[in-house]
């Protein structure tokens, strides 16, 4: 039996940042990823200024060298003939002196600078941080089952696949069981394991039977090649109808492409329409001219992969010894690369709070630190989780009057720019925290689209529609504040509105 302080399950983002701060910190880690070559990914490529600032105060911003990663700057927004551009950045900022571009470089922590790369490239050199690192113990295998001891009893199990049953109330989680590359079962020991296996996460359920997640919508991901992007080292938010389609650079020869897909479209695909059809059909004639030619290119030859994009509120482990972290925790729609910022500062705040523990045995203290950060991480991924789903629902286009009046009112009230565009992007960005100013903003869209309503002679027609508008803005933020447990209009009945 292998004996550690600490075994992560998973060596993705969130999994081997973790493993390295850990060893740093004096921690015996083991680290078991089911396959250690490059990943192929087509998310997790943008990460966003609040995360480079993770990364930084994490010590890995060596992780984002030579891995061919592109500075960005803020998004180009396109509906139908109109187009803006907003920054991380405040717009009397907006032209960056070359030693600003050399601090940007060089990921100063006083740039609002996101970075965009290959995923596996980054994952790979986060890896190799973590190899490096004489406490980690990274090792390619499949772990199996979890293994747990039954404090009424002593005696030690392994779960079973199906789930924790109600006969699991008195155990506690004391390693796990994988098998290695050479095809032997492992048992490893630790009085703390967290898992970060990812959106597809084998052990979610039986960690915690409350995590439950939806499927919005698809992302069929394309690289184009020699792709001249209407805004350089910007992301650009196409919204076309029925959804948004994502271009933005991750070498400095490749653009990557998500097209999102809504569910209820997936569902009739064998029918009138195939995947490569509705890419050529429905979404190319929406793109601007500059990216039309090089996306049917893309298209044309075929070379492209799906994923499911899930979204999951964020709920403590319920089983004693393990706790959940990055995808396998909380997931929101990846609209706006979210993602990787959060699990970076998952991992500052748990190391804060981990790291005076000297011993992880002593389940109390760990169980007190444990309960401290899922308090502490709601003040900044709240508004992260909030906002990315909360924009695509405003993006996505439904059909009705309210849904394209909220959409066209979300386009002109970030392209007036100032605090109208700055706050929110920073908010996405990951540079500031805060639900109740994203919530400000919110309604303000809301508002101003109801407004523009009202602004001619107010009929009862306008006014019925105005009130279709604020309804249907506060049907898509509602059930968010609930799921994040914001207490600013969190009692209020859904049905009251």
């Amino acid at each position: 039996m292998q004996d550690f302080d600490v075994i992560v399950v998973g060596a993705g983002v969130a999994g081997a940042s973790l493993a390295t701060v850990l060893g740093r910190n004096g921690k015996r880690v083991l680290c078991v990823e089911r396959d250690l070559q490059e990943p192929d990914r087509i998310v997790g490529e943008l990460l966003q200024p609040g995360g480079c600032r993770k990364l930084v105060e994490l010590g890995l911003e060596e992780s984002l060298k030579d891995i061919d990663a592109q500075s960005v700057f803020g998004y180009g927004i396109f509906l139908r003939d109109k187009r803006t551009k907003v920054y991380y950045l405040p717009r009397e900022q907006q032209a960056l002196t070359a030693q600003q571009e050399e601090e940007a470089a060089s990921f100063s922590e006083n740039m609002c600078v996101g970075r965009s790369f290959h995923n596996g490239r980054f994952v790979q050199k986060l890896r190799n941080l973590a190899i490096r690192e004489k406490l980690v113990t990274l090792v390619q295998g499949n772990v199996c089952d979890l293994i747990m001891k039954n404090t009424s009893t002593n005696l030690e199990t392994e779960t079973e696949l199906t789930g924790v049953e109600d006969s699991f109330s008195n155990v506690v989680v004391t390693g796990v069981k994988y098998k290695n590359k050479q095809g032997d079962f492992v048992n490893a020991q630790a009085p703390l394991t967290i898992v970060c296996d990812g959106c597809f996460s084998r052990f979610r359920s039986r960690v915690n039977k409350a995590a439950e997640f939806k499927v919005f919508s698809y992302f069929v991901g394309l690289v184009l090649e020699n792709c001249s992007l209407p805004y350089p080292n910007f992301g650009h938010v196409i919204l076309g109808d029925p959804a948004p389609v994502l271009f933005y650079p991750i070498s400095s020869t490749e653009t990557r492409c998500l097209v999102d897909i809504p569910s209820k479209f997936m569902q009739q695909e064998g029918g009138s329409w195939t995947t490569e059809s509705y890419m050529r059909d429905v979404v190319a004639p929406q793109l601007p001219d500059e990216l039309k030619e090089a996306f049917l290119v893309s298209v044309s030859k075929g070379k492209y992969k799906m994923m499911p994009n899930r979204v999951m509120p964020a709920r403590p482990a319920s089983l004693p010894g393990v706790i959940l972290l990055g995808d396998s925790f909380n997931m929101r729609h990846p609209l706006t690369g979210g993602g990787m910022t959060v699990a970076l500062s998952d991992i500052v705040l748990l190391n804060q709070l981990l790291s005076p523990l000297p011993d992880f045995g002593e389940w109390d203290s760990v169980d007190r630190a444990l309960r401290e950060f899922y308090r502490e991480r709601r003040k900044y991924c709240s508004t992260i989780n909030i906002l990315a789903n909360a924009l695509y629902g405003v993006f996505c286009a439904t059909g009705s009057e309210e849904s394209d009046e909220m959409r066209s009112a979300c386009f002109d009230y970030l392209a007036k720019g100032g605090r109208f565009a700055t706050d929110p992007v920073s908010m996405l960005g990951g540079l500031q925290s805060s639900p109740y100013l994203l919530l400000t903003h919110f309604f303000a869209v809301a508002l101003y689209g109801c407004g523009r309503q009202l602004k001619y002679f107010p009929n009862m027609g306008r006014i019925r529609a105005s009130w279709c508008l604020f309804r249907h803005a506060f049907n898509i933020v509602k059930p968010l504040i609930d799921d994040e447990n914001v207490t600013f209009l969190s009692k209020i009945p859904i049905s009251h509105i």
